[in-house]
């Protein structure tokens, strides 16, 4: 994208489009992620009393994901859901196990799970950290996109070209899956600033099994529902669901006050019911239920080939309901929009990597870049129809210290959305003052000289400068350097009974 030469602001506002709905997060997602986050904990807690030799040997494993390595204060697990119809061996689902997960007959490479479950050193606590699956992020070998078509793109790039070049079906598959897990390993930990140390997936299979095993898991709604695009049909108040119904639970997103938003408070806290429940001691105690849910896991979960569970186990241990939270990264904009005109999740790497950080006890630790406001040049062009935002925006930047260059309207063709242009997509200096104004992307322009920035002003913006901006939002912008939305609070295992919920 080029930015053409600033003019004169114009006098006449333009009425910018009208923003898309939130982004949808998806029925996958959803369930794959109830299952993944309560079998990572039982896995690591209640079967170090059942036998966790016994899990390990029956276990499916994949290997050459260069996991681990660093060191930054956790141990961090990738949980990612896939909307298998086979179980974790290939197997194929009887009918009665695919009538079960009421998921439809479509199939898709995409994970539209990604939970990172961050495990202090000591062990005491863990946090399951939701990242939506449209968040919008650097993926390794594809550039900007989606993350949840990290995997399912990278593999079936892979999967062509060693079919063309003479691989069977089977090993094309087999090593085309190893590079779209890698790919996604790679995306979330840039996003989050982690060493990803274990890598565990989850088919949709488990879900039913697991739920069904700790016989049923209680909810709690605020109003009765019936929606039958879900088959989600349930009166107020708490009650008990099995696995197909708890299916229809947490897949509801229409009829609900905030829709998605409504659908991730559900997910969060039947993860927190579930992993209760399955913490228990009825649970813990009962051999029967035991087998059951080292059924489902070997059956639903694929684990990396380096991980230690006995190990792992005897360092959760102490690990109680109480100390199990479920969290989502900080959002700039849950309805963001690309060139192409693809809804998304925005992110800010700086402040999600701030926030995981401080999940494991840790204070921010980035490095600094350090920037010399003084010796960066700043010009602004405004496209938003607003007049005078790119004086006030310049006069901000100003105020900061950066030097104020060329101000004025855009005078090309109309802009997508708000962006800072400089001559590298990685240039400091465009970095912190996209970081100043909000969390701006940042964007490559080969015609912006080293030394200078180029800030493009869309309907969109809301950053310092805007005066449709809330005030807690331009201040929030000002002090942290971006603004953000929360999705959900904090989910605790812990509570007392379910949390009543929309």
């Amino acid at each position: 994208m080029s930015l053409p030469q600033p003019q004169a602001e114009r006098r006449s506002p333009r009425e910018s489009a009208a923003p898309e709905p939130p982004a949808r997060f998806r029925l996958g997602t959803v369930r794959a992620a109830v299952l993944g986050v309560a079998a990572i904990v039982l896995m690591v807690t209640g079967l170090g009393w059942y036998g966790v030799d016994t899990l390990r040997s029956n276990v499916a494993t994949a290997g050459g994901l260069a996991l681990g390595g660093g060191k930054d204060g956790a141990v961090d697990i990738l949980l990612v859901g896939t909307d298998s119809r086979t179980d974790a061996h290939g197997n194929p689902l009887s009918e009665d196990e695919l009538a079960s997960l009421r998921a439809g007959d479509d199939v898709a490479s995409n994970t539209d799970t990604i939970v990172l479950i961050r495990v202090p050193n000591d062990g005491h606590s863990a946090t399951a950290i939701s990242i939506p699956r449209d968040s919008y992020v650097d993926v390794p070998g594809i550039g900007k996109s989606k993350i949840n078509a990290a995997y399912g793109a990278t593999k079936e790039t892979k999967r062509m070209e060693l079919v063309e070049a003479g691989e069977s079906d089977e090993d094309a598959d087999q090593q085309s899956t190893e590079d779209g897990r890698k790919a996604l390993i790679g995306a979330v930990a840039d996003l989050t600033g982690v060493t990803v140390d274990h890598y565990a997936e989850v088919g949709l299979l488990g879900f039913v099994l697991l739920t069904n095993a700790v016989g049923g898991v209680d909810v709690c709604l605020n109003n009765a529902v019936d929606e039958w695009r879900s088959g989600a049909n349930f009166p107020a108040g708490e009650q008990t669901l099995d696995g197909s119904n708890a299916l229809s639970f947490v897949r509801q997103r229409h009829d609900l006050p905030r829709g998605d938003l409504d659908r991730i408070v559900r997910q969060q806290v039947f993860m927190a019911s579930l992993v209760s429940k399955v913490l228990s001691a009825k649970t813990l105690s009962n051999p029967g239920k035991l087998s059951q849910l080292a059924d489902a896991i070997t059956r639903s979960v694929v684990l990396d080939s380096d991980w230690d569970l006995l190990d792992f186990a005897r360092n959760l241990q102490n690990l109680a309901g109480g100390q199990v939270r479920f969290e989502t990264i900080p959002v700039t904009d849950l309805a963001g929009e690309t060139d192409d005109g693809e809804s998304v999740v925005r992110v800010d790497p700086d402040t999600v990597q701030t926030f995981v950080a401080g999940l494991a006890g840790k204070k921010e630790d980035k490095k600094d870049d350090s920037i010399d406001p003084q010796t960066v040049t700043v010009d602004v062009a405004n496209d938003s129809g607003v007049e005078g935002l790119a004086s006030r925006v310049s006069s901000a930047l100003s105020e900061q210290g950066y030097v104020e260059g060329e101000v004025g309207n855009n005078s090309g063709a109309t802009v997508p959305h708000s962006a800072v242009l400089a001559s590298s997509a990685k240039d400091s200096g465009a970095k912190a003052v996209a970081k100043a104004l909000g969390g701006l992307p940042v964007e490559s322009d080969s015609g912006t000289p080293d030394g200078t920035v180029k800030v493009l002003l869309a309907g969109d913006y809301s950053g310092p400068g805007s005066l449709s901006a809330p005030a807690s939002t331009t201040a929030a912008s000002q002090s942290t350097g971006t603004s953000t939305e929360q999705v959900s609070p904090p989910i605790n295992a812990g509570q007392n009974g379910p949390k009543c919920v929309n």
